[in-house]
């Protein structure tokens, strides 16, 4: 990184004639006003496609002929267009998205077309149980937090977006203050710092990283959520809360606490759910960040007839991790397995540069990724354990089903003891 003027990573790889090219923002969809909802990911889609004023045709056959690819990321908390392109045509494929991040035709028409398509996945979100449920369920853990609205948006929000509204949103992310360049494989540093200077110095100033959205907190007691859709002879359960952040002083605790409870396929929930009942195919929980904390999880799909029973088991199971912990032979093999898996994490050049985005876009502690064997090493059993019992909440839990609720909602009710809310959504509420 440059001390001065645009930041730049590069983690060099002259082993194949390939170029990774990645430029970041530090403002996503949490920053996107409520009424519009969608607008980082439809503002990124059109910039893209409309590079230099071009249209998305020209611009296809353009990276076509490069050998390249080139996408859009939108995410809550920023929004990246990145890409792959063969050595030889970098200098071609640089000087695209210079005009895509510099002069945008932004038309009407491509506008248009972009929200038809958004419209379009949204329906097939509806289509889709596994990200209905998801999407239901980061929507009720997070309630008005900027986490529990889509990125994606609404037919509401979609409709309200203007021309203007992404104008106004590319100068806000696509600003000096707020890009990252990042750059993995043929290419030295010396160029990678002069082609992201040519970029950055046409950038308009912005007024520097935004905030990060406030940090979430648990409450609400326990809640079901049960997403009504008809005749469905499968169901999605997910449970969960509030999770934690690598900021937080025992978050390895809890990540070597959860692959023991739910995080590989020979994990407790997996064990209990699938192996020995075989109630549902895959069953995990995972730990999730952005620049707050995200959500603690647990996933099962189960037959409409297994879902009551799975669901009293998961919470059984969860109880049963929250007061016991784990134990000292699941820890040291949860350790293992960890620092095993990093190697993976690590093995390619575009990896190593996405770690060290990963650190500065998510406000991790500075090189966290580069001493992640050394902390996990360092966790012990009592640091595990009482993690658990920190950051898991038994008292504020959010239970979503989607299923037939005239067919199993009576079970799966009596299935969650001490609940405190239950609310029953048709599926396609927007």
């Amino acid at each position: 990184m440059s001390g001065k003027g645009p930041a730049v990573f590069l983690e060099q790889d002259v082993s194949l004639p390939l170029i990774h090219v990645g430029i970041s923002t530090r403002s996503g969809a949490d920053d996107d006003p409520p009424a519009l909802a969608g607008l980082s990911r439809i503002a990124g889609r059109l910039m893209r496609r409309t590079a230099g004023g071009q249209s998305s045709d020209e611009i296809d056959a353009r990276i076509d002929r490069m050998g390249a690819s080139l996408g859009l990321d939108a995410g809550h908390s920023g929004v990246a267009l990145s890409g792959v392109v063969l050595e030889r045509s970098f200098g071609d494929f640089i000087g695209l998205m210079e005009e895509a991040l510099t002069a945008p035709g932004l038309k009407e028409d491509e506008l248009q077309r972009l929200k038809r398509e958004t419209r379009a996945e949204l329906m097939e979100v509806l289509d889709s149980d596994q990200h209905l449920a998801q999407r239901w369920f980061l929507r009720s853990v997070f309630a008005d937090h900027p986490y529990g609205r889509s990125v994606i948006g609404s037919e509401r929000s979609l409709e309200a977006i203007t021309t203007d509204d992404v104008r106004r949103c590319l100068a806000r992310e696509f600003c000096r203050e707020g890009v990252i360049f990042g750059y993995a494989g043929a290419l030295d540093a010396e160029r990678a710092e002069r082609v992201s200077q040519a970029i950055w110095q046409k950038l308009p100033a912005g007024d520097g990283a935004p905030a990060p959205p406030p940090e979430p907190v648990a409450s609400g007691g326990r809640r079901l959520v049960f997403v009504d859709k008809p005749e469905r002879t499968q169901t999605q359960i997910l449970i969960g809360g509030i999770g934690s952040h690598p900021r937080d002083p025992d978050h390895f605790g809890l990540m070597v606490a959860n692959t023991v409870f739910g995080g590989t396929f020979t994990a407790r929930l997996t064990q209990e759910v699938r192996a020995k009942r075989g109630w549902s195919y895959g069953a995990n929980s995972s730990l999730g960040y952005d620049r707050q904390r995200q959500s603690f999880s647990m996933w099962t799909f189960p037959k409409a007839e297994d879902a009551a029973p799975c669901i009293e088991l998961e919470l059984d199971l969860l109880e049963q991790w929250w007061q016991r912990g784990i134990l000292e032979e699941e820890l040291d093999w949860a350790k293992r397995y960890l620092i095993q898996s990093q190697a993976f994490a690590r093995d390619t050049a575009a990896k190593r540069v996405g770690l060290r985005l990963d650190e500065i876009l998510n406000d991790l502690p500075p090189g966290q990724h580069d001493q992640f064997v050394s902390l996990v090493e360092a966790v012990t059993l009592e640091q595990a354990n009482a993690a658990i019992q920190s950051r898991i909440s038994l008292e504020h839990m959010t239970i979503v089903v989607l299923g037939t609720y005239s067919e199993i909602g009576s079970a799966v009710r009596a299935a969650v003891p001490r609940l405190t809310s239950e609310r029953v959504v048709p599926f396609d509420t927007e």
